[in-house]
């Protein structure tokens, strides 16, 4: 605690920031897995499955522009402690009994945590343009791009922590299990996190959800195609794929999608190695465009080589290859909307911009379950290519951003 007391303002904020995000990350990728192979085994379709996150992923759209105009009025200390109780409050619903647990239960639960999740990611992409000063663009990418991998690295752990979990405690247990740890992080972060962190100096009116910035509503655009063509193979066709078709058992299907998405977490922390860095350089939008071009080609790939007499390895190593190019598109954009975002209520850009990733992921969460019941995980794949060619070609349109400060990498 001494050593904490030393530290710079900003760097202890980060800090309780990026704690809160990576305790709430670990209950979310714990929970999505649990709903998905729970489900899976009382014997639900995948259309079914995916409807279960219908609200989740909806009402995420909605959280995220409203969630930053909050943000900018209230505080983002307070947009992210709502986020960690509400996903408290969601956990615990999902404690009644199995006779409880009838779909519409599961989905006002999913609803809650959708919300949660997203005005806890909002707030903590938010906090880190403020505790960078705005000539050190470099810092600037560093820290979003430790934000962002880390908490994709800690998803992936959520994801086998689920796994293990279903078949250690339970469904319920579970639950309940995570409700009572992530109640001792809320309770932490109402001590630590700045009182007035965030709040606009002029308080924002609500016909300022909506983004003005040209930049901005790009990058938005080309994220809502980006994270669609991740998640319409990868939320449920993957997972029943793997247990149905391969007849993978939990701790197998649970600790696969672990290890994938904590090395994609870990590629996206050393994306600035990878764009730039050593040249002194930030990204602008031809990187966004070069990187999605380079990604456009990979699941179709997987596709034509899963009928092969070498499918799954085809499956596997294409994953891995999906994921590494994939991580370097995703750090990329969550700098770039850092950096687009202005100062004075951040919040609200950045709102605005992780509602066209949720609104990715709800149609990708839809068309996962729906295109797989229909036409099967290469159908998905093909789905998948088509959405990274329109993220490339709606990225041609992004500023060439030259940053100021980009010597500070």
């Amino acid at each position: 605690m001494h050593a904490l007391q030393r530290l710079a303002p900003e760097i202890r904020q980060y800090l309780v920031v990026t704690g809160n995000y990576w305790a709430f990350t670990l209950t979310d990728g714990a929970l999505r897995m649990l709903v998905v192979l729970h489900f899976h085994q009382l014997g639900f379709s995948p259309l079914q499955i995916a409807g279960l996150f219908l609200f989740y992923e909806l009402f995420g759209v909605a959280t995220n522009l409203v969630g930053g105009w909050l943000g900018a009025r209230l505080g983002l200390n307070r947009t992210m402690n709502l986020g960690l109780v509400m996903q408290v409050v969601a956990l615990l619903m999902l404690t009644v009994p199995a006779a409880w647990l009838t779909v519409p239960w599961v989905m006002a639960a999913q609803a809650l945590s959708g919300i949660a999740k997203d005005l806890n990611k909002m707030s903590a992409k938010s906090a880190i343009k403020l505790l960078v000063p705005g000539d050190q663009q470099g810092t600037l990418y560093r820290w979003v791009a430790l934000l962002t991998g880390s908490k994709n690295a800690l998803k992936g752990v959520g994801f086998f922590l689920g796994g293990a979990l279903l078949s250690l405690l339970g469904f319920g247990g579970a639950v309940l299990a995570m409700a009572v740890a992530l109640a001792l992080v809320w309770v932490t972060s109402l001590v630590l996190l700045n009182k007035d962190l965030g709040k606009a100096k002029v308080k924002p009116k609500f016909r300022d959800l909506l983004s003005k910035s040209p930049a901005v509503n790009i990058l938005s655009a080309a994220r809502l195609f980006l994270f669609g063509a991740r998640d319409v193979w990868f939320v449920v066709a993957l997972p029943v794929y793997l247990a149905s078709a391969l007849g993978w058992d939990f701790w197998w299907v649970g600790g696969f999608l672990a290890a994938w998405v904590i090395g994609y977490g870990l590629v996206q922390s050393v994306a600035p190695l990878l764009t730039g860095k050593r040249r002194g350089q930030v990204p602008d939008g031809r990187a966004a465009f070069a990187w999605a071009l380079l990604l456009a080609g990979l699941p179709a790939a997987i596709a034509l080589g899963l009928d092969s007499a070498y499918g799954t390895a085809v499956l596997l190593a294409g994953l891995a290859l999906f994921g590494l190019v994939f991580a370097v598109n995703s750090s990329l954009h969550s700098y770039l909307i850092v950096s687009y975002a202005k100062e004075d209520g951040v919040s609200l850009d950045v709102g605005f911009y992780y509602m066209s990733n949720a609104a990715g992921r709800l149609v990708g969460t839809l068309l996962s379950g729906w295109v797989f019941q229909a036409f099967g995980l290469a159908a998905c794949l093909w789905v998948s290519s088509a959405f990274v060619l329109l993220a490339a070609a709606i990225s041609l349109g992004l500023p060439r951003h030259r940053a100021e400060g980009a010597a500070q990498l």
